[in-house]
């Protein structure tokens, strides 16, 4: 009797150890970089983040040629001028200075939160398409190419979302 209740206990671990696990789980990945760069919606989306930052820059640049033409002006006058004017006109300088300083930190705040929520709607936009192509090919985990190490070409379907999003859109 111990040696039947032996046997059954030996094949029943055996068993156990040699049964292959199939997973029923579809993991896909995609890269939503790839997808913003390519998509035509997406780079309209990034061709006015670029139109913003470029008339930024040249707010920016002409502002800061202004100061530096200022600047001059004063090292010029430097050995004209009395003490007390020179100071003023080197206050008047920090406080134009002090003005774009702050003029620029806002063009930078608007232009980030131009970036985000522009990046943001285009996601909110895509989310259907990729959900109800998810539900056609019975996809239950999709991740971010970044958070994937390794994997199977064939399980990176980046391209079909671009052509899916590029139908609806256009």
């Amino acid at each position: 009797m111990k040696k039947i209740k032996g046997l059954f206990f030996f094949i029943f671990i055996f068993n156990l150890i040699n049964n292959p696990v199939f997973s029923q789980d579809n993991v896909f990945f995609i890269d939503l970089d790839l997808i913003i760069k390519k998509s035509e919606e997406g780079k309209k989306i990034l061709d006015k983040i670029k139109q913003q930052n470029e008339e930024n820059i040249k707010l920016l640049k002409k502002k800061e040629e202004e100061l530096k033409l200022d600047e001059n002006e004063i090292n010029k006058k430097k050995n004209i001028i009395s003490r007390e004017e020179m100071d003023k006109e080197i206050s008047s300088l920090k406080k134009k200075i002090k003005l774009f300083n702050s003029d620029r930190e806002i063009l930078v705040n608007n232009f980030n939160k131009l970036r985000e929520t522009s990046l943001k709607e285009f996601f909110i936009k895509i989310n259907p398409i990729i959900q109800e192509y998810m539900d056609e090919k019975s996809i239950n985990i999709l991740l971010d190419r970044k958070n994937v190490f390794i994997g199977r070409v064939d399980s990176d379907i980046t391209d079909d979302i671009i052509k899916k999003i590029n139908k609806k859109f256009n």
